[in-house]
């Protein structure tokens, strides 16, 4: 009888495999930006997309949806960006309860010096190992995944639009 509770060797393997190699990935990210900018990956995540939002400014609850974070989490590390002069907390224009993260000036710089060695580490751990056909099945593969899933909340708006580093 087979067992529905488990999964079967192949399907062990494929999603072991994905899970191996995201957090060597993740891993080897968080080393580079560590060692070369002193920055996590995950504030790198954060800076760099208020980066790219309008007037350099986000709702801090938006910001947790785009980037998977618990407000929890959010809360936390946004209170480290502040603290080291990378963003500032401003209150949410017309919610007396919410709060808008604003990148400065110096945050800013930072997340433009990090920016480049972000994007060696990923063309050289990953992208750099994949055929044109890999990357291709891989991006069908990624945005079925999050279609299913969950449309808005993962990565905000579609991935397509996601203009690149």
């Amino acid at each position: 009888m087979k067992d529905a509770f488990w999964l079967e060797p192949r399907e062990l393997r494929t999603f072991r495999s994905l899970d191996r190699s995201w957090r060597a990935l993740m891993t080897r990210l968080d080393e580079d930006l560590g060692w070369d900018v002193g920055l996590p990956r995950t504030y790198f995540e954060i800076l760099w997309r208020l980066r790219r939002a309008p007037s350099w400014s986000m709702r801090i609850n938006d910001l947790a949806i785009e980037t998977g974070s618990k407000a929890s989490r959010m809360a936390h590390a946004i209170g480290r960006l502040e603290a080291e002069g990378l963003m500032r907390r401003e209150p949410a224009e017309g919610d007396r309860r919410g709060w808008t993260a604003v990148l400065t000036e110096h945050g800013l710089r930072t997340v433009e010096l990090a920016a480049p060695r972000f994007a060696r580490t990923v063309r050289e751990s990953f992208l750099d190992l994949l055929t044109p056909i890999m990357r291709e099945e891989l991006i069908a593969i990624g945005e079925g995944v999050v279609r299913e899933l969950s449309p808005t909340k993962l990565n905000g708006p579609n991935m397509e639009g996601d203009k690149g580093i």
